[in-house]
């Protein structure tokens, strides 16, 4: 496993940190694999319940690592064939993560950073927290679910004039428009914040927060009919689930349920 990525685990939740500070985290390959493959596995580990994905040092992450790929570029290597091999999966697995994904954003979240970190359910930040939509600054369009993720969070014109303009969004503005679900009063309490939020949500029933996340990315584009027949599917499965038997059995018994993500 390559230094490049960090993964740590505390009961039932996974820290995943972006591990090259002197570079902002930007991503290289190496680091980019690590990423995809991790969550890969983590996909499947029902031990593991809640993931935090955050960044090393003073960055959540710079985007693309432009130094790399400015060597692949003199190399006559243009095709960007990382976007299908790297951010593609790396982005649907993040959404699509049948457990919550909680990102730590400390300071720049940038190009891929910020795509990514708007992947996750929940994105928590401090005062140095600043989001860049940088693609157009390098004469490219936007990767890494970028086009999906930011109108359903800021909306169609917000997104056109984020990514165009491909201006930094402060901390507090990032709060008011959605890219931010918490703000943190101090950049120290982000990872902490984040971690305390994912041990209280792998203590949760995670079999439903999964069926909830489908539900609404069907929801999301489907018709009414698309949306029904997800629903009427996910309490089927949940309804057979261990979870909702201890739940209903703790409610007549007026006590707090405990649950086993089963």
């Amino acid at each position: 496993m390559t230094d490049s990525l960090l993964v740590d685990r505390t009961d039932a939740v996974a820290t995943l940190t972006l591990n090259r500070p002197d570079a902002m985290n930007s991503f290289t390959v190496d680091l980019k694999e690590a990423l995809r493959d991790t969550l890969a596995q983590l996909e499947s580990d029902r031990s593991v319940r809640a993931i935090v994905l955050a960044g090393a040092g003073g960055a959540f992450s710079a985007g693309q690592d432009l130094r790399e790929h400015a060597t692949l570029l003199e190399s006559g290597s243009t095709d960007l064939n990382t976007v299908q091999v790297h951010y593609n999966p790396i982005a649907q697995r993040l959404a699509s993560m049948p457990k919550p994904v909680i990102a730590a954003v400390r300071g720049m979240a940038a190009g891929a950073g910020a795509s990514l970190s708007l992947l996750a359910d929940f994105r928590i930040g401090g005062p140095s927290t600043k989001f860049l939509m940088a693609f157009a600054n390098v004469a490219l369009a936007g990767d890494s679910g970028i086009s999906w993720s930011l109108p359903r969070i800021v909306g169609h014109a917000k997104a056109v004039e984020l990514l165009l303009l491909a201006q930094p969004v402060k901390a507090e503005e990032a709060y008011r428009i959605g890219l931010l679900t918490r703000l943190a009063e101090d950049d120290e309490q982000v990872l902490p914040a984040a971690q305390e939020l994912a041990a209280r949500l792998a203590a949760g029933p995670t079999v439903a927060y999964g069926a909830i996340k489908r539900e609404l990315s069907i929801g999301d584009a489907g018709t009414l009919s698309d949306a029904l027949a997800a629903e009427a599917q996910a309490q089927s499965i949940c309804g057979g689930t261990e979870d909702h038997k201890a739940a209903v059995t703790a409610f007549l018994n007026k006590q707090k349920p405990v649950f086993n993500g089963r």
